[in-house]
């Protein structure tokens, strides 16, 4: 079966942060990009966040919007997209908000952590390793299996980074927000890691338009730019 197509979605500061070091979470995005990210969400087959992002975050991870739920009901489709995450260790509380909203789960691990976390998510969530470490490859071959054509990748910065420096990602939703962290140890966008190409190659730039007071930047990294 054909792997998704992989879209990460993410915001930023201007200096390519995605959250800073407080205790609570640094919302990047304005009122009308929240509702681009959900539309978005709509339109996926399944979303994915790394066990680090559901730790720091508790996220819900739902298309929040009642009227977007009802057209993919319309369409055919599940209310919510399949939820992912993925975790080498296997440390993930059976309590986070992630397994008790929306629809189906399926967490990826290792063959290591697989037994610990089929336990740990006995009733809910589908355990997937893929083999001794996270293969992403495997990942979305799988996902291909389950009749997944659309993957939007929300993070975080390590899960981002291995699936653009692995070539496995097709588009980019990058938001800019007009604000500056400033903090060595705050998480960004991307990790050091070696990625096609190197730093010459140009990425194609699909769109760029402002969301109030956001910048939307939609790059094809896949393809090369033609300017």
């Amino acid at each position: 079966m054909p792997r998704p197509y992989v879209l990460l979605s993410v915001a930023t500061s201007v200096d390519g942060h995605i959250d800073d070091t407080s205790s609570s979470r640094l919302l990047l995005s304005n009122s009308e990009d929240f509702a681009r990210v959900d539309q978005v969400r709509a339109e996926s087959d399944a979303i994915l966040i790394g066990a680090g992002t559901m730790r720091a975050d508790n996220p819900r991870l739902l298309v929040n919007s009642d009227e977007r739920r009802a057209a993919r009901v319309a369409a055919g489709k599940p209310e919510y997209p399949l939820k992912v995450t993925v975790s080498a260790s296997g440390n993930l509380d059976r309590d986070l908000k992630f397994w008790h909203h929306g629809g189906e789960k399926v967490a990826y691990t290792t063959d290591a952590a697989e037994e610990k976390l089929r336990a740990t998510l006995s009733g809910l969530a589908d355990v997937v390793s893929t083999g001794e470490g996270i293969d992403f490859g495997a990942l979305l071959d799988d996902l291909g299996e389950r009749g997944i054509e659309r993957l939007m990748v929300e993070g975080g910065g390590q899960i981002h980074t291995a699936f653009l420096s692995q070539g496995l990602a097709d588009e980019i939703h990058l938001a800019i927000a007009p604000l500056v962290v400033g903090e060595a140890d705050a998480p960004r966008f991307l990790n050091p890691a070696t990625y096609p190409g190197g730093s010459t190659r140009r990425m194609h730039l699909a769109e760029a338009r402002t969301i109030g007071d956001v910048v939307l930047l939609r790059y094809l990294p896949k393809q090369e730019s033609t300017a």
